[in-house]
């Protein structure tokens, strides 16, 4: 295990969740709101835990630590709303 092998996807995650910030963001002033920062720390730590589940330091691991950070915010939203409902 590798120190920059696990700040590489944690910064992979928080790249991904700066572009679903910057993607989604109507104005500069949704930029500062709280949601934005737990877009991106969300993303930060989803790219970690992508680490541990698949530890391999290769092109498709990168890009789905990115895809990853770039999603989870959204897919941990459905999961509470799915669990909600019952």
């Amino acid at each position: 295990m590798n120190i920059t092998t696990i700040i590489l996807f944690a910064v992979l995650g928080t790249l991904g969740g700066l572009v679903n910030v910057f993607m989604w963001a109507e104005s500069w002033e949704d930029l500062r709101k709280f949601g934005t920062f737990k877009t991106v720390v969300l993303g930060s730590v989803i790219g970690f835990i992508y680490f541990f589940l698949y530890s391999d330091n290769n092109f498709p691991n990168g890009v789905m630590a990115f895809v990853s950070g770039y999603m989870g915010k959204d897919f941990i939203q459905a999961v509470i709303e799915k669990f909600k409902k019952k």
